[in-house]
């Protein structure tokens, strides 16, 4: 008799009601790529933002991972990516139903790169895991970064008025014409766009492996700030992140070769791209890491 599988509280909180439909059909789902692909089911699933993962046996006994996820911008382009890039760098992709962007993966080690102690040393392991990623050209039919960040310039105006800090509104105004520069050579690399210490995982065959792409055609530049944005957890108790900001951010440039210019100008894109999400959502105030980011490289 088939395994019920049980979905875990953060996936159904992450979803919601906007897609209850496919929550309520992945204990289905996950049976139907069970007989499929010919697995065995290994243990309980787990949840990451807003994928269901099963740890999973295939019939030869390989340890892999059934990966399933909404079918959207962000995940019709994932298995793609993941072949695109070199094997070295990249988790493998065993199975892809393109239909559900449902992934068969490879099985990695429960540990990532934040759990390195050394933030220096993971830091410049994530830089030089974003060298090789971005010197790839972005294969046909991913998106772009150029329609992404002129669809930011263009929602910019509607959603400045929303925050309360007339400040901010002048920060956010910066932040837009700093992207207008940079937006007429969008790049044509194959972006990671979630390149950040959770999304690099240990593995046997390397000692680190890069997961979780959400696929973007453009500038590498575009791919640093989430390396800005985690690993603060005891500084910004006290506020005092600025020079540790800009070291972070020296290391990656001196590790990856992008052009300082242009990685400032696609790092206000990220913050400008966050602070558009938060105030979409309902937010009025800029998050503080946001502002200590654009602080410490852009003000």
């Amino acid at each position: 008799m088939p395994r019920v599988i049980e979905i875990p509280a953060k996936l159904t909180r992450n979803h919601g009601e906007k897609s209850a439909e496919w929550l309520a059909g992945l204990p289905a789902a996950v049976a139907e790529y069970v007989d499929r692909w010919q697995l065995t089911v290994d243990g309980e699933p787990l949840s990451g933002e807003a994928s269901l993962i099963v740890p999973v046996v295939r019939r030869d006994g390989t340890e892999a991972m059934l990966k399933l996820q909404t079918v959207n911008d962000e995940s019709e382009g994932e298995a793609l990516a993941l072949r695109t890039w070199g094997h070295d760098d990249v988790v493998e992709v065993l199975e892809d139903d393109p239909e559900t962007s449902t992934l068969l993966l490879e099985r990695l080690e429960p540990r990532t790169l934040d759990d390195l102690p050394d933030h220096v040393e993971a830091t410049r392991i994530l830089a030089e895991l974003l060298t090789r990623l971005s010197a790839v050209p972005a294969p046909p039919g991913i998106r772009r970064l150029k329609d992404i960040a002129g669809q930011m310039v263009d929602d910019a105006p509607m959603l400045i008025p929303l925050l309360g800090d007339s400040a901010e509104r002048r920060l956010v105004r910066r932040l837009v014409a700093q992207v207008e520069e940079v937006l007429p050579e969008p790049g044509d690399r194959l972006l990671h766009w979630d390149l950040h210490y959770y999304n690099v995982m240990a593995a046997k065959r390397q000692p680190w492996l890069v997961i979780d792409p959400k696929p973007l055609a453009g500038d590498p530049g575009f791919e640093l700030m989430p390396a800005l944005w985690n690993r603060w957890d005891e500084l910004v108790a006290t506020g005092d992140l600025t020079g540790a900001i800009r070291d972070r951010f020296d290391l990656m440039l001196d590790i990856t070769g992008i052009d300082r210019g242009r990685a400032l100008g696609w790092t206000a894109g990220r913050i400008l791209q966050n602070v558009l999400w938060d105030t979409e959502g309902g937010e009025t105030a800029i998050e503080p890491v946001l502002l200590a980011v654009a602080d410490a490289l852009l003000v």
